[in-house]
C-alpha cells in the first residue's frame, strides 16, 4: 500500500488542523474551502502523505 511517512507531531496537527477546518466548514463558520480539511485528516489518520514521497520527506522515527 503506501509508505508511512508522516509521525509523532506532524500526525497529530494534521488531525487536529483537519477537524478544526470540517467542524469551521459545517457549521458555516467558513466557506465550502473549509472541507479541504479532509486532506490533512486523510493524510493524519494513514500516516501517509503522497506530496511527502514526491519530496522525499519523512517524518515517521519508524521504517514503513
Amino acid at each position: 500500500m503506501f509508505k508511512t511517512n508522516v509521525g509523532g507531531f506532524d500526525r497529530i496537527a494534521r488531525i487536529v488542523a483537519g477537524l478544526v477546518l470540517l467542524a469551521l466548514a459545517v457549521t458555516g463558520t467558513v466557506g465550502a474551502w473549509g472541507y479541504v480539511g479532509l486532506v490533512p485528516l486523510a493524510t493524519g489518520l494513514l500516516s501517509t502523505c503522497p506530496l511527502y514521497s514526491v519530496l522525499g520527506f519523512n517524518t515517521c522515527p519508524l521504517k514503513g
